[in-house]
This record gives structure tokens, C-alpha cells and sequence, in this order.
């Protein structure tokens, strides 16, 4: 069963000082308009992930009410709302993708990690989860770890990167503003 890292209830001085700035790019009684930045750096803060607590603190330092973060928050695929492996992997499922491939690379990442798309390996190292459009159809088929794109991908390149990424221990929910 894979240990949960402990979450955090609220952001750090610098953190907070960055959310702040972010907030400031609105005008007054606009701060809705900074949540979905504020989510990235909230889920990126807790070890890839966005708990119940996490996201009612981010209404109340953007002043909107729970629900509006979580319409938000459950309406992405790129947050994530349990917990998760140090290295997300998603593989877009949409038709360009699916055509060219992805439903074989995404089988073979099954296999190789022994977890179906959902789910994480009992270690905490990876978590296989499937994507509507990554927008990069013409390179298709596609995934998309972190903020990293692969593309034109087949099964030798998917091995590659796994192995790549299992050797440097990838981390690939980092905080994108800092």
C-alpha cells in the first residue's frame, strides 16, 4: 500500500507571498480569475494533490466560495484530487492519439508498472492516469508527465523514458511559479 506523504493546510511565507502577487494581477473583486494558477501551485505544494482542506483554503485566500474550487478542481483531469505518485503519467486517449497508438503504449505502461490507469504502484514511484486532448494531435500519439510532453511515442520510447525515469526517481509535480 503506498504511504501517504503528509499534506499541507495552508502555504508557507514565500508561498503566500506568491499567491499574493498572482492575486494582484486582477483587479478588485476579480480574484476568482487567479484560481486556476493558485491551484496549480496549491496541488504542487501538496505532493501532487489537492485535498478537501487544501482547496477550502484556497477559496478562502482568494475569497470565493468552496464549491467554485471545487467545480474547478473536479472539472480539470490535470488536478488531481487523491493522492498520488512521485511521476504522473498521462496518455491522451483522444482519437488522433488513439489511432496512432496510445491504447497499446498505454497497455504496455500497465504491464510494465503492474497497475491499470487510475491507479498508483504500492511503492508511490508512478501513477498511470488516462487524458482527454493534449492538444499535440499532429504528433501523436502523445503523454504528458509534469509539465514534459513525449510525443510521436511508441513502445520503444515509452520504455526509454521509463527507465529514465525510474533511475532519476522523477518528481514531475513540482511548483511551476517558483
Amino acid at each position: 500500500i503506498m504511504q501517504q506523504k503528509p499534506g499541507i493546510t495552508e502555504f508557507n511565507g514565500e508561498i503566500l507571498d506568491l499567491v499574493n502577487k498572482i492575486k494582484k494581477r486582477y483587479p478588485e473583486g476579480r480574484q476568482k480569475s487567479a484560481l486556476l494558477p493558485v491551484l496549480h501551485i496549491a496541488q504542487a505544494e501538496n505532493n501532487g494533490w489537492l485535498s478537501s482542506e487544501i482547496m477550502d483554503y484556497v477559496a478562502s485566500l482568494l475569497e470565493i466560495q468552496p464549491i467554485e474550487v471545487y467545480e474547478v478542481a473536479t472539472f480539470y483531469s490535470m488536478f488531481n484530487l487523491q493522492p498520488v505518485g512521485n511521476c504522473v503519467i498521462e496518455v491522451c486517449q483522444t482519437g488522433p492519439c488513439w489511432l496512432n497508438g496510445s491504447e497499446e503504449i498505454l497497455a504496455h505502461f500497465e504491464k510494465r508498472l503492474g497497475i491499470k490507469a487510475g491507479e498508483t504502484t504500492p511503492d508511490g514511484r508512478f501513477t498511470l492516469k488516462t487524458v482527454e486532448c493534449l492538444a499535440a494531435c499532429g504528433n501523436a500519439p502523445v503523454i504528458q508527465v509534469g509539465t514534459e510532453y513525449h510525443e510521436n511515442l511508441n513502445i520503444a520510447k515509452a520504455d526509454e523514458l521509463l527507465e529514465k525515469w525510474t533511475a532519476e526517481n522523477k518528481i514531475s509535480h513540482t511548483n511551476p511559479y517558483l
